[in-house]
């Protein structure tokens, strides 16, 4: 049976990746595609557990951030991605690597090497084959959260955090062509949406 495909969404707060990634399950469904939907950190319950921790309070040091992450990240891929993708099914994630190359990384200032290595023992194979980066202008994403009432310790960060952070995507967009796909998160919804669905089928549908 042929290894399913691995979809992930990147962007900062308020950027859509919940949405798109919500249509494009909905898109793949439609073609006869089994897709699982998920989210980092979380997607199965210990990790889920730990995304209440994460969020819920900022840890005096940044590598426990960090560690935390990680260790949710390990549940995820083994109770969840790897299994699913070994089933033949697609996965499509709501974060993953990148947001920890750029919030703890870019943004904490933890030492790209030892993102590097953890990501190694965790990650693994377990790599994503496309990545959609939504792109917007960070005060148009805060006042989307805001407007949702969805905020989280990461929307209360300064201007220049968040344009940290935006920056952060672009430049990983930038160094890896092949999996990464810009998209500009202002537009209109349906609009993106048709925008993902178009590169999924020619990238992934069309080729097989």
């Amino acid at each position: 049976m042929p290894r399913g495909k691995f979809i992930t969404f990147e962007g900062g707060e308020g950027s859509g990746k919940s949405t798109q990634a919500s249509h494009l399950v909905s898109f793949l469904g439609g073609q006869g595609i089994e897709t699982v939907l998920t989210r980092e950190p979380g997607g199965v319950p210990f990790a889920e557990q730990l995304r209440e921790i994460i969020l819920a309070k900022k840890p005096a040091s940044p590598n426990t951030e960090f560690l935390l992450f990680a260790a949710a990240r390990c549940e995820h891929i083994a109770g969840l991605i790897e299994p699913v993708l070994s089933l033949g099914q697609w996965v499509v994630c709501d974060r993953y690597i990148d947001s920890t190359r750029v919030y703890q990384g870019r943004l904490a200032g933890i030492e790209p090497e030892l993102i590097a290595t953890v990501e190694r023992h965790t990650v693994g194979a377990v790599y994503p084959d496309l990545t959609f980066i939504l792109d917007v202008n960070p005060r148009i994403g805060v006042a989307r959260a805001q407007a949702r009432g969805e905020l989280s310790r990461y929307d209360s960060a300064s201007d220049a955090e968040h344009m940290t952070v935006r920056q952060g995507f672009l430049d990983i967009a930038a160094a890896e062509p092949m999996r990464c796909v810009v998209v500009d998160g202002s537009e209109d919804e349906n609009e993106i949406a048709r925008q993902i669905a178009s590169v999924v089928d020619r990238r992934m549908l069309q080729q097989g």
